[in-house]
């Protein structure tokens, strides 16, 4: 297994033509021997957080609204948050993952951010590394605003741009390169 990339942004080539990661910027929330879990954070829908989880919708973060994590288990749901306390569930530079069943008044005092996902991505063992090694995606660091993101159609152009060298010249790739 290639090192872990945990707590990192994977952010899909313009090479990668599977429509469910297309221009994707996925945050890896897990990487092990086992396989692989992450939240696709710039696929937003037209749902808002307040018309399913209308307790959660003051503590959602701008736009407000439910995203597409991934194509594994659409019925699922998973709230990430930024904060602490005895209720957080913490993964990596202070976020966490919510239990959106519990009182959003025990997150509150100490949240500063939250998401909402339906579905997740998922990869089996050796699945993520294969798709590495064919470049389908490229590994960078996270910054603290990504996840919560207030402009996620953009997400893929900015952490691109934000790469510099040659990277920074995906941002500007067509959709279908074979129009250039």
């Amino acid at each position: 297994m290639t090192d872990s990339v945990r707590g990192r942004l994977l952010v899909a080539t313009p090479d990668l033509r599977d429509p469910n990661f297309s221009r994707t910027v996925v945050l890896m929330l897990e990487h092990g021997q086992d396989g692989a879990l992450g939240v696709v954070l710039n696929r937003p829908i037209e749902l808002s957080v307040a018309e399913v989880l209308p307790d959660w919708a003051d503590l959602s973060s701008a736009p407000g609204c439910l995203f597409v994590g991934g194509p594994v288990a659409p019925s699922a749901v998973i709230g990430l948050g930024r904060g602490d306390g005895p209720v957080f569930q913490p993964l990596f530079d202070g976020l966490g993952t919510l239990d959106l069943d519990l009182d959003p008044a025990s997150y509150a005092p100490t949240m500063t951010g939250l998401r909402v996902f339906v579905g997740y991505a998922g990869w089996g063992p050796r699945q993520l590394e294969q798709e590495l090694s064919a470049g389908g995606w490229l590994v960078v660091d996270l910054e603290a605003d990504d996840p919560f993101s207030t402009d996620p159609s953009q997400l893929w152009s900015t952490v691109l741009r934000r790469q510099g060298g040659r990277v920074a010249m995906f941002a500007t790739a067509p959709e279908d390169p074979s129009t250039n």
